[in-house]
């Protein structure tokens, strides 16, 4: 992780900017989805009077709908390109929209926000990468923690504040299931993206779960393979669980 973070963080900024047209494709289609009734319409449910008087209008809330809209489009089928990560359009979506928009309402700079993305994404790609292509853990879990992590880098958090976030986030999310793409993941990436700015938060006034506490390691490198250990092996038996409840319907 320390690799990822001192990559995301110093690399030259022309060599990573490319990132950023992740940014605007994920964001246009968070824009678009509106245009039409997509999936269970979460995005454009908050968006309307009700949402908002639940939800405010606060960054929080924006964030929410950015990542929300884009994915009731994508899970509806809508002619709407995203950019993937680790070949999952909902993980792109996680892993960018939430970034996007936090480091546009927080007036953070050009730079921070194309570190910021890239920090989240490669963030995603390195769990993922223990976690193996296919598990029965849902991939929110990966993408929202990516995001987590830069957005507390556009708080102005460090490394330290960084594998703080990361652990608040696998302990609260692990378990969560995947069962399938469907117009309902656009709720199981919107419960992430709450954590990811919980967690966030937490761990910028210095909140971190400690090692004593469930599976959570004071290495975060362990932490992760914790993690990962659980959505590739233990969640085995669910995956064959989840399955047979769905092909018995």
């Amino acid at each position: 992780m320390q690799m990822v973070y001192d990559f995301a963080t110093t690399t030259p900024l022309e060599e990573i900017a490319f990132i950023n047209e992740a940014g605007k494709l994920n964001m246009e289609a968070a824009k678009r989805s509106l245009e039409q009734n997509y999936g269970h319409c979460l995005g454009k449910a908050m968006h309307r009077p009700l949402g908002r008087g639940l939800l405010g209008d606060t960054i929080f809330s924006h964030v929410l709908m950015a990542t929300s809209s884009a994915c009731d489009a994508r899970m509806a089928g809508a002619m709407i390109p995203v950019m993937s990560n680790s070949g999952s359009g909902n993980q792109g979506i996680c892993a960018t929209n939430p970034v996007m928009v936090f480091a546009d309402e927080n007036h953070n700079t050009y730079e921070e926000r194309t570190r910021a993305l890239m920090l989240s994404h490669l963030t995603a790609i390195y769990i993922k990468r223990h976690l193996g292509s296919l598990s029965a853990l849902c991939g929110c879990v990966v993408a929202s923690t990516g995001s987590s992590v830069g957005i507390t880098y556009l708080m102005g958090g460090k490394y330290e504040q960084v594998t703080a976030a990361i652990k608040n986030m696998i302990a609260n999310l692990t378990g969560m299931i995947c069962d399938g793409a469907k117009p309902s993941c656009a709720l199981k990436l919107t419960s992430g993206v709450t954590t990811a700015m919980l967690s966030a938060m937490l761990a910028v006034q210095g909140e971190c779960v400690t090692e004593v506490e469930g599976i959570i390691d004071r290495d975060v490198d362990r932490s992760i393979r914790n993690l990962a250990t659980i959505g590739s092996k233990a969640m085995n038996e669910t995956d064959l669980c989840v399955l047979n409840i769905m092909t018995n319907k």
